[in-house]
């Protein structure tokens, strides 16, 4: 039917499909007929704001279809057949196109991705990929560089999204390490170096969303409540009140309570090895005995107990010994099982050397201009 005969319209917060089918004049029955769509009949059960919902009526004024879009590639399609309304999903492939970007960061991580061109999405997927081997929070330095490739949607010629990160390096102070996506047998993604190692470690590197940083790690500092050397055995995270911290590796919450010098507290023990210990949260989100995995919020950055102003203090151990949580050597991830071995071949060399072409493209025109 031409577009001049559907009205629209954009569903709000607490809408649901009474009050949208309300606005666009339709009634009860209506409402009744399509809800109760012999296919399909779900997913007007979940509509979300910034959606959106069309109708289209007959000549006699009469509900005919109902179109309710998710995104510019996946909608809904339900049409008045002889037995009532029936629903089609449509799902729309879009054209992945592979695309570059590089920068040095004079600035910071976030300023100089942005000005090359990659949305905080995307940084923020790039900043997880290399998460467990850079501290994002406190390791990142004026001449350090990124190039990424990943692909972009594109739909009869017109960008609708972003697609997944396919090949990546990172140099930071001066040691560089790449990652390529692999599709494993389940249909899941992981990133591995290119010889076959998981990105993914036994532990993050930085465990919260990081903005700003107050000390680093040091036996020999003053503590700023009590003016006083104090060996200082861990990290501050110096952030925002309410930033999420997150557990640094899979394991079991062994402690979750309040004391007089720690704020709010958690500590985590992962195996019989290690222990990570969070302080001064503002909220504890997490009991005791409760097992954790990677990266699960456990609660939220404060100044709770001795502490100055909002920050996280994160400790490691390993065997009840403090250990410096940046620099300390992590268990070794195992590499890819020798039967995924070819398919892993198969899938991420011509990723990487599409990586390294342009990679390479680059030193090559630095030179020129030499």
């Amino acid at each position: 039917p031409a577009a001049i005969n559907w009205q629209e319209t954009t569903i709000a917060s607490g809408d649901n499909l009474t009050t949208v089918f309300k606005r666009l004049g339709l009634n009860a029955t209506d409402v009744y007929s399509v809800a109760n769509t012999s296919t399909e009949p779900k997913a007007l059960r979940r509509l979300r704001p910034g959606e959106h919902i069309a109708i289209y009526l007959s000549e006699e004024g009469k509900l005919a279809q109902v179109k309710y879009t998710r995104s510019t590639l996946e909608h809904y399609l339900y049409e008045r057949g002889d037995n009532g309304f029936e629903g089609t999903k449509v799902v729309l492939k879009p054209d992945l196109i592979p695309t570059y970007k590089t920068a040095i960061i004079n600035n910071s991580l976030s300023l100089d991705a942005n000005r090359a061109g990659l949305s905080q999405a995307k940084i923020m997927e790039l900043a997880n990929i290399f998460g467990w081997d850079i501290d994002f929070a406190l390791d990142i330095r004026k001449g350090d560089a990124f190039s990424v490739l990943y692909d972009e949607k594109f739909l009869n010629g017109e960008k609708v999204g972003n697609g997944d990160i396919l090949a990546a390096t990172f140099s930071n102070h001066g040691t560089t390490f790449s990652a390529v996506r692999y599709i494993e047998k389940d249909g899941s993604i992981n990133y591995y170096t290119p010889d076959g190692k998981p990105m993914r470690k036994a532990f993050l590197r930085a465990p919260l969303d990081f903005t700003r940083i107050s000390s680093n790690f040091s036996l020999h500092r003053k503590h700023p409540v009590h003016k006083r050397i104090k060996a200082h055995r861990g990290v501050d995270y110096a952030a925002p009140r309410g930033t999420p911290v997150y557990a640094a590796g899979d394991g079991r919450v062994v402690a979750s309570g309040y004391s007089k010098a720690n704020g709010n507290y958690v500590f985590i023990q992962h195996g019989g090895k290690y222990v990570t210990k969070y302080l001064h949260l503002t909220k504890r989100l997490t009991r005791k005995g409760k097992h954790v995995s990677q990266g699960k919020t456990i609660g939220t950055v404060g100044s709770t107990g001795y502490a100055t102003g909002p920050h996280l203090h994160y400790e490691f151990l390993v065997n009840g010994v403090h250990r410096n949580p940046r620099t300390v050597k992590l268990p070794d991830a195992k590499t890819i099982a020798k039967s995924q071995r070819d398919e892993f071949i198969v899938q991420t060399v011509p990723l990487l050397d599409q990586l390294n072409q342009r990679n390479g493209m680059l030193i090559a025109q630095v030179n020129l201009h030499d």
